[in-house]
């Protein structure tokens, strides 16, 4: 009962926000208190949505200062040398602009947080999208694709989860999948490249002028924001800061409240001039950070009613037992709709330990459950429950729906890329 609870929550909030019957935002809080209600749990359901809002509050304050940070950053002039060099490379091309973007979000995403591919990425390239008239949304699923694939590094949350949940090393279950994320790589830049493509056709070749491709100060929407003579302090700031990020050097959280607070008191000592700063970036950020929040309710009665659990059990217990032999390939397609509708966490923890220990009746190794496992996650970060997901759309300005019935199948797709190589490879047995 509480699975098919939880699958008709799950199907009523996507159907509401895919056909905007409801915004996303209030889609997170109200479904879950609905079905809550249904399932018997009203007593309960206060300290479970307390719960989950408790759990995502780093997350949120730390997401409203990264705002914050990379705003003064923008509009200081940080991101304007990059953006005109881009622009010198790609002549005004959209395919060579969206390739340009994959490249970038790949070689960002090298440090496995998704919240700083979307700051970095959005951040340096969404002023060039605008020049040329290209969608943001199309930056934004760009990102959020490289990120998926680039998820599976160690360092990056799953994988260390899966070895940590499996009792294996790297070698067990990072090592081997390489050449799938090669394969999701590759799967990322043709995305980009037929994107690209629809891109040009729409909007044309835009001819820049390389002598004027300074854009007058695109990245800032006045010329009396710019900080030219602190431009290397800036860029020694953030990349100090994304060192710290990379080394955890304190939280993440504290990182990005400390370096707000030394950025805007550089580049903008007038407390006249940081308030309209902070003002200026109020309306994203609140929408951004309460949507967070939000997901923290849903979360928190997903979690706190075992929902979740039910439906991992459910979907365990109905693979028959003629499919015991595919149980990797089996994991490997189940780990993307269960890490789109619960968190790693709940996943590599609590499920995947269940499949390993039915995988292992049929003799087949744990280390392949753990690398299969982690071939969802292209998927996994289109869902409503990751919080860095609610940054990129902010960031570009987006509906959160519009992004989903957009990319959605281009993450299925990268997902059965790297399947495809893992089974052809012998990565994971067929």
């Amino acid at each position: 009962m509480l699975a098919i609870l939880g699958f008709l929550m799950i199907i009523t909030f996507m159907t509401l926000i895919m056909t905007k019957r409801l915004p996303a935002m209030i889609a997170l809080m109200v479904v879950p208190v609905v079905f809550a209600l249904i399932g018997g749990f009203g007593s309960k359901m206060g300290p479970m949505a307390l719960e989950g809002i408790k759990s995502v509050a780093p997350t949120g304050i730390m997401i409203l200062f990264a705002i914050l940070f990379f705003g003064i950053m923008i509009d200081a002039g940080v991101f304007d040398p990059i953006i005109s060099t881009i622009l010198k490379v790609v002549k005004g091309d959209p395919v060579k602009v969206a390739i340009g973007t994959a490249v970038l979000a790949l070689l960002i995403s090298l440090d496995g947080d998704g919240t700083t591919t979307y700051m970095i990425t959005i951040s340096a390239m969404l002023p060039l999208y605008k020049r040329i008239g290209m969608r943001p949304l199309t930056l934004a699923g760009i990102a959020v694709s490289a990120s998926g694939v680039m998820n599976l590094l160690p360092w990056g949350g799953p994988t260390a989860r899966a070895m940590t949940a499996l009792h294996m090393e790297m070698s067990d279950i990072f090592t081997p999948v390489i050449p799938s994320m090669a394969g999701g790589i590759v799967f990322v830049l043709f995305m980009a490249f037929v994107l690209g493509r629809k891109e040009r056709k729409r909007v044309g070749v835009l001819q820049i002028d390389p002598v004027t491709s300074n854009m007058v100060a695109a990245t800032s929407e006045a010329a009396y924001l710019k900080r030219p003579k602190l431009i290397l302090i800036n860029y020694a700031l953030t990349i100090t800061l994304l060192v710290a990020l990379i080394q955890e050097w304190l939280p993440t959280t504290v990182l990005f409240m400390l370096g707000f607070a030394i950025a805007i008191t550089l580049n903008y000592p007038r407390l006249s001039d940081q308030k309209e700063r902070v003002a200026n970036y109020a309306d994203n950020a609140l929408s951004v950070v309460s949507m967070v929040f939000a997901a923290g309710i849903f979360t928190g009665i997903l979690t706190g009613t075992k929902m979740v659990d039910a439906m991992a059990t459910a979907m365990i217990s109905y693979i028959p037992d003629f499919l015991g032999s595919h149980f990797a390939v089996i994991t490997a397609i189940i780990s993307a709709p269960l890490t789109f509708f619960m968190s790693n966490d709940a996943f590599y923890y609590g499920v995947l330990p269940l499949l390993a220990k039915a995988a292992s009746v049929y003799g087949i190794d744990p280390a392949f459950l753990g690398r299969a496992s982690l071939l969802g996650q292209p998927v996994h970060l289109l869902s409503p429950l990751v919080p860095s997901t609610y940054l990129l759309v902010g960031m570009v300005g987006e509906d959160f729906g519009d992004l989903q019935r957009t990319f959605l199948k281009w993450a299925c797709g990268s997902t059965l890329v790297m399947m495809a190589v893992a089974i052809v490879l012998g990565i994971i047995p067929f």
